[in-house]
């Protein structure tokens, strides 16, 4: 009779064991199928907010006015510093070259386009000093051929993923996600660097101006 209760104690305590594996694993599996969506979500909601943000920067009347301001200061020392005999091609480049530097400086470091178009600066810069020292005769090196690699036909969405990549400073290595939200900055960047522009060609040509709220200014008042 003792021998029956030990028995039976025993397949109680095997089914209680099996059972509270069962409901182990249906809880581990049903944990882990959220996770995934959840982290989804959220990378998708801080891509937007980013977005969101970056839109909203370039967009407010005092980053616009900050940004002209500062635009207009380096114009004019450009021209104090730059020769009467320069060429219109290089005025202009310079002129461009102005307004991406302090575009750049706007940014803050923030994105990588703008700490490519400071760099690029700096490397500019630097390459200037050293173009001093003028190589002739036997001392100028003479380039090697360059060699001819095979080329592999990109499908037509990696050509334009390609060409966008190209088209923003620095975002040539850039994984697809991260080029859309600096393609987005950089885009809205540019669309205030051309507002402020527009503006100061206005002012210099003596044509109306229109502000951001629809009324015109008179260059003359």
């Amino acid at each position: 009779m003792a021998s029956y209760n030990i028995s039976n104690v025993e397949s109680n305590i095997d089914a209680s064991g099996d059972s509270s594996r069962k409901k182990r694993r249906k809880i581990g599996g049903g944990g882990g199928d959220e996770i995934p969506s959840s982290s989804s979500s959220l990378t998708q909601t801080t891509t937007h907010d980013r977005e969101k943000s970056s839109m909203i920067r370039w967009k407010s009347d005092s980053e616009q006015q900050i940004y002209s301001t500062k635009l207009v200061e380096a114009l004019c020392k450009t021209k104090r510093s730059s020769s009467s005999s320069s060429s219109s091609p290089g005025k202009v480049r310079k002129v461009r070259e102005t307004a991406d530097r302090v575009l750049a400086v706007a940014a803050k470091g923030t994105t990588r386009w703008s700490r490519a178009i400071l760099a690029s600066r700096h490397m500019l810069m630097t390459n200037r000093k050293h173009r001093k020292v003028k190589v002739t005769g036997k001392s100028r090196l003479q380039k090697p051929p360059p060699i001819r690699t095979k080329t592999t036909r990109l499908p037509p969405i990696q050509k334009k993923v390609q060409t966008l990549s190209r088209l923003v400073p620095g975002c040539r290595k850039l994984p697809f996600p991260n080029l859309l939200e600096e393609t987005t900055d950089y885009i809205a960047a540019l669309e205030m660097q051309v507002r402020a522009m527009t503006a100061l060609a206005e002012l210099l040509t003596g044509s109306p101006v229109n502000n951001r709220s629809g009324s015109t200014i008179n260059a003359s008042s």
